[in-house]
Formats: C-alpha cells, sequence, structure tokens
C-alpha cells in the first residue's frame, strides 16, 4: 500500500511587462515560452500544476508585484482548486512575498526559491549538498523579516548584567552566518581538492572537454553516448546537478577527460552561480567546451545566448576557438529543417561551424569526436624521440608526458617513438633525452 502524501497542488504565474509598459525592453522569449519553462520547474520537483496563467502588467506593485485586481482572482483560483502553493515566476521581494501569501492565503514561492528547492532535491554528493546548502542559506538571510511574531521575541541574558538580550531575528541571523562561514571553509577545501585534481591531470597530461548547456539540452544524454556511461538522462529540467568525469579515446588515440556539469537556465539566481563556482571551474580550466544546443526547440536561440551569458560571467572568452557549439536533438527535425541546418553549418566558418549530433541514434557523434581532438591537438608539435629499447623508464617518462603516436624497435635495438606534445614541453624532452635525439617529426 502506498502511503506517501500526494504531490502538494500548486499554481504557477508568469507575469509579464505588457510592450507599452516594457519601454523598448526585448524579452528574449514570449511569455507562452516563459510559462512553458515555469510548468516544467513546477514539474520538476514533482508538483501536482493545477492551474498556469500569465499575468500581463502595466507596472510592477512595490507591496505586491501584481495589482489588486489580479491578486483577487488568483485568490478565487487558488481557493476554488485547493491549491497549496503558488509558484510566481519573477523575482520577489521579502515584502512582496510575505504579503501575496496573506492575499492567497497559500504558501508563495519565487523562480529563485524553487530553483534552490530543486537542486536540493537533485544534490547527492556532499559537495553539492553544501553549494545548495549555501546558496539556501545566502536566500534566506535576504529573507529575515519581521513576518512572524516570534521573530520579535528577545532572548534574555544571564545573570543581573545580562541586559535585554538579543532579539530571535537577530539571533537566526547569527546562526545563519556562522553556519556560511563554515560551509564557505568546506568548499574552500573542495576548491583546492578540485586544484589538485586538476594539477595532476595537466601532469599526464589529459586534456579537459566540458559540457555546457542549457537544463534539458541533452547534455548527460550525449556524456553517455560518448563515454558509454549510464548518468541519470531523463526529459526533466535539472535531472542531473553533480559534475561528472570520465575518460574518452578519441578517434586517433588521444585521450581526454569528459566533463558533463549542470545545466543552466535563463535568470539563473546569482546565489547559485556563486555557490557553484567549484564545480563551475572545471569549465573555466577546460581545454575545449561544447556547447550543447537542443535545436528542436522553439527558444534554442535564446537559450543559447543565456548560456553565452553565464559563460561570459566566468570570465570565459568564447572568441578563442575553445567552444564548438554542439546542435543536439536533430533527430526531433523534420527534413526540411535538418537540411537547412545541415547546410547553414557548412557554411559557418571551419573555425566556428557547428557539428549537428543526436546524442539518443548516435548520429554525428563519431564526426564531433574527431573535431574535439583537431581542436585540441591543433596546438601540440609532433617529435621524433630516439632511445635504447631497455629504457623502460624512458618510455614511461614519454606516455605520462605526452601523447605517443607510434613507436618502432629497428634492427640494432633503437626504439624510436613518434610523440605530440605541447609546444612548451618540447624542451623538457630534449633536456631530458638529449637533443641529438630528438627530432621534429
Amino acid at each position: 500500500m502506498d502511503r506517501r502524501a500526494p504531490p502538494t497542488r500548486c499554481a504557477v504565474i508568469t507575469p509579464f511587462l505588457n510592450k507599452k509598459s516594457a519601454k523598448g525592453h526585448v524579452d528574449r522569449r514570449s511569455p507562452e515560452a516563459r510559462l512553458a519553462e515555469a510548468v516544467g520547474l513546477a514539474a520538476a520537483i514533482d508538483l501536482d500544476v493545477v492551474y498556469a496563467g500569465l499575468i500581463s502588467l502595466s507596472e510592477v506593485k512595490p507591496a505586491t508585484y501584481l495589482g489588486s485586481g489580479k491578486v483577487e482572482e488568483i485568490h478565487d483560483i487558488v481557493h476554488d482548486q485547493e491549491v497549496g502553493l503558488v509558484f510566481v515566476d519573477a523575482a520577489l521581494s521579502p515584502v512582496q512575498q510575505r504579503n501575496l501569501e496573506k492575499a492567497f492565503e497559500a504558501k508563495v514561492v519565487d523562480r529563485t526559491a524553487l530553483i534552490l528547492e530543486i537542486f536540493g532535491s537533485r544534490a547527492r554528493t556532499k559537495e553539492g549538498t553544501l553549494q545548495v546548502e549555501l546558496a539556501h542559506l545566502n536566500y534566506q538571510r535576504s529573507r529575515l523579516v519581521r513576518s512572524w511574531t516570534h521573530l520579535e521575541r528577545q532572548r534574555g541574558g544571564f545573570g543581573f548584567l545580562g541586559g535585554p538580550g538579543e532579539t530571535q531575528i537577530e539571533a537566526d541571523r547569527r546562526q545563519i552566518g556562522e553556519r556560511i562561514l563554515r560551509i564557505e571553509r568546506d568548499l574552500e577545501q573542495v576548491k583546492r581538492t578540485r586544484a589538485l585534481h586538476r594539477t595532476s591531470r595537466k601532469r599526464v597530461p589529459y586534456p579537459v572537454v566540458a559540457l555546457v548547456g542549457y537544463t534539458n539540452a541533452g547534455k548527460s544524454t550525449l556524456f553517455n553516448r560518448l563515454t558509454k556511461a549510464e548518468v541519470m538522462a531523463q526529459d526533466l529540467l535539472f535531472a542531473t546537478l553533480d559534475p561528472t568525469l570520465r575518460a574518452v579515446d578519441l578517434p586517433h588515440g588521444t585521450r581526454i577527460i569528459l566533463s558533463d556539469t549542470v545545466g543552466f537556465i535563463s535568470e539563473l539566481p546569482t546565489q547559485l552561480v556563486a555557490a557553484f563556482r567549484a564545480t563551475l571551474e572545471e569549465v573555466i580550466e577546460a581545454d575545449v567546451i561544447l556547447h550543447v544546443r537542443d535545436v528542436s526547440h522553439p527558444d534554442t536561440d535564446a537559450q543559447a545566448a543565456d548560456v553565452r551569458d553565464v559563460l561570459t560571467e566566468l570570465g570565459i572568452d568564447l572568441e578563442t576557438g575553445r567552444v564548438i557549439d554542439v546542435w543536439n536533438k536533430v533527430d526531433l527535425l523534420t527534413p526540411e529543417d535538418h537540411e537547412r541546418l545541415t547546410n547553414t553549418a557548412v557554411r559557418t566558418d571551419a573555425t566556428e561551424r557547428p557539428v549537428l549530433v543526436s546524442a539518443l541514434t548516435g548520429e554525428g557523434a563519431e564526426a564531433l569526436l574527431s573535431i574535439v581532438e583537431g581542436r585540441i591537438t591543433a596546438g601540440r608539435v609532433t617529435l621524433k624521440v630516439t632511445i635504447p629499447a631497455e629504457d623502460g623508464e624512458g618510455l614511461g617518462w614519454l606516455y605520462r608526458h605526452g601523447e605517443v603516436l607510434a613507436r618502432e624497435t629497428d634492427e640494432d635495438g633503437v626504439l624510436r617513438v613518434s610523440l605530440r606534445i605541447l609546444p612548451e614541453r618540447a624542451a623538457l624532452v630534449k633536456r631530458r633525452f638529449g637533443a641529438a635525439s630528438v627530432r621534429p617529426g
């Protein structure tokens, strides 16, 4: 017998400024597309969406965000539909949230709060849990307003000199501040550990390729396709949260570390960007970044712009050739759209040319790996190194510091190794084996 409580009945409200009030500001998405995404966010945390609606605003009201007429209208909907939670797809101030809860007689969450809840439910590792808790606490600290009477109670001091003590709100704020400091120290240790891992990978060296993209663009499905792994991949916003790394051998033998990262979303809460800085450093330090786009989605251009905004915020230069656009889900396109996008890709300059793939069917996956390999090895030099066949330690050194393309032993017992390596490491090879034993490949 299933004794689980039924899902919370939810109303999703997407307010937007009408054209007259927007004063020239052009939203990347239509209101209908924003509402559809908001419903997807609610579904991602198993809310039972019983009502979803758009609200056109002439202005944002300081007290309630919405106009009084709309507030009454939604109150009736909440009452008639027995709604327990109202998701307002906007950034509400603490006062607006409190006033709406009183008016609706139901719990109200804004966009930031709901995304934080989703991340909290998805976190699996200690690191992910810490990052989400840090974002939650920073959000809660800004919400410590006098909305409940218990926050105005005072804690008395001890003995005769205790004085009036501190109010409950001050105590809560202090406790949150102390917890934030502890989490930040723990995350600093995570950051140091990641830095050590990256340093060790550079010594090997394996290039790092990071998958980024809008949530639900198919990153995890593509990750599974390229690595033959089984990372959770569902048609669900933020299906995966914690980063996953796997080694992948490219067509001509180059080994890379492929990293699957958290998905981005429009208006990603600043608390989350800050909290996930340690995780996103895998993207910042990556040799190549694969920007995975769902080209079957009607808002694919707007989603791509949102991802580029976050990458720019992280300090990543999008013009350096590190980013490869991956146009995913081409299996969902009509034949005409597939041909049109293929022609568009062919006409694009080779340094910026997107790759059409279907992570589900495997179409374009091998071509993508070849392009990644070409991008990684473009700046490397090939050397021919001659060493004695019995120098096993020297051969191991070459494998650790470069990419061995071929090796053969001649009749005189001399081992000739073809090696691809970063230009700055060429001098290191000559010092180790002697300039006479090393020549350009």
